[in-house]
């Protein structure tokens, strides 16, 4: 060994830092899994079975699943919440060439759409307090009045922030126009345990891509893709195959296997309705001092903390003040921090929240910085843009040309142009709001 490891010395080396983690994977690295998972890292074996024609094992393993989030079939991915993602996009496919879309939709949504050769039609969604990420169903029917022949419908929830859409009232409205509703629920599979059950599949969608590791106790790259329609059951795996690597993690498919047998014992449930109890006292806490948070239904272990209005602003200040504290954030955007948790959060990682919420002294307003809904206009479709040669230039240089790639300013996590987009006055103005200083457009 030369020791010339500098991954692993990096990770080796924050985990000395002794941080509370807010961040994926759901697990906070808390020793959940048995020690000999690391000795199962076998392959497709004659008594292992095999995740594209799982006809064994992992069919055994995908059926528990099933029973656990309730739904006519559940598939497991070894390729995070993007191969999930990906399978829907072809399944939206196989109906047709358009979908309506909710433009924060995840870069894999995007790029699945390239490839199938998908037109999206756009939709911004809606916004309050300088949060911008909900669907409204009353837009959504609006467009598939329009639009005939959608497919189907996309939508991101929970969003970035936490902010949970009207399923129900969407999934009416899809249904109403025989279109399927396809969630992105990467960041809310635990929802299926909350005091609520506000799960897109228990809500009426047709399909979600659920990201087990993001908040279970998973490992990175575990998800599912849950299926609530049994019409769509019969070709969802050959779907994941398309995109999915033939030699998928069985270690990653194990610790499904052992989070499914955790929430199906009943003491992994309890265990995360506790853990919303605690953080719907540090909301409420937040909410006493002052600090703004996402209005509306929210995501009951996420926690949005709008630190612009205590005077800490910048992604390197808001970092640098969390981790003073112990933290590790799972995002700041420079107003916002962004903090995720689960059962396996100690009561010491609690404590520091409680700290640190107690430390911000709320003197300003939140910034007046907002997101302007503007969809530029479409000059080359996504496929066109994105399989075309391409270069990163300066905003500057960029004005007038079209987009090869997503602009997309955090806060609000919406893109202000998509590939095949025109960066005109407009465009260009809001990013240059949002700080966005280069652009990858099309050469």
């Amino acid at each position: 060994m030369t020791g010339k490891t500098p991954l692993y010395n990096r990770l080796s080396e924050h985990d000395k830092l002794d941080r509370s983690s807010f961040h994926t994977p759901g697990h906070k690295c808390a020793g959940f899994f048995p020690e000999n998972l690391l000795r199962l890292d076998y392959t497709e074996l004659p008594d292992t079975d095999a995740l594209y024609e799982a006809s064994g094992v992992i069919l055994e393993s995908e059926k528990l699943l099933s029973q656990l989030f309730g739904t006519k079939r559940s598939l497991i991915s070894a390729g995070g919440c993007s191969l999930a993602i990906q399978a829907m996009m072809k399944t939206a496919r196989d109906r047709g060439e358009k979908i309506l879309c909710v433009r924060n939709a995840h870069r894999s949504a995007v790029n699945a759409m390239a490839l199938l050769g998908i037109e999206p039609v756009w939709l911004t969604p809606q916004g309050n307090n300088g949060y911008t990420c909900r669907a409204d169903p009353n837009e959504i029917e609006a467009l598939l009045k329009m639009h005939a022949d959608i497919s189907a419908c996309y939508i991101t929830s929970p969003s970035y922030y936490g902010e949970l859409s009207d399923i129900a009232s969407i999934a009416e409205v899809c249904h109403q126009y025989d279109t399927l509703l396809l969630v992105d629920n990467a960041h809310g599979s635990h929802l299926a345990f909350m005091k609520e059950n506000q799960h897109p599949i228990t809500l009426g969608a047709d399909m979600s891509a659920c990201s087990l590791h993001k908040t279970m106790p998973v490992l990175t790259g575990g998800a599912a893709l849950n299926i609530g329609n049994e019409a769509l059951c019969e070709n969802a795996k050959s779907a994941m195959s398309l995109f999915g690597s033939t030699s998928p993690s069985y270690i990653i498919m194990s610790s499904v296997d052992l989070c499914i047998d955790y929430m199906l014992s009943g003491s992994g449930k309890a265990d995360y309705l506790r853990c919303e109890e605690k953080v719907t006292e540090l909301k409420s806490l937040a909410g006493e001092k002052g600090i703004i948070q996402p209005e509306g239904v929210c995501d009951p272990l996420r926690l949005t903390l709008n630190t612009a209005c205590a005077g800490i602003v910048g992604e390197e200040k808001q970092t640098a003040y969390f981790a003073s504290h112990g933290i590790d954030c799972e995002f700041c955007d420079g107003e916002n921090a962004v903090l995720i948790f689960t059962p396996f959060n100690s009561e010491r990682d609690f404590e520091r929240v409680r700290n640190v919420i107690e430390s911000m002294s709320v003197s300003h307003k939140k910034s007046e910085q907002f997101f302007m809904p503007y969809i530029p206009k479409k000059v080359l479709s996504l496929r066109e843009a994105i399989l075309s040669p391409s270069e990163t230039v300066s905003l500057s240089e960029a004005a007038g040309r079209i987009a090869a790639d997503t602009a997309c300013p955090c806060p609000p996590g919406v893109p202000v142009v998509m590939p095949g987009e025109r960066i005109d006055e407009t465009a260009a103005q809001i990013l240059t709001t949002h700080g966005v200083k280069e652009l990858t457009i099309i050469s």
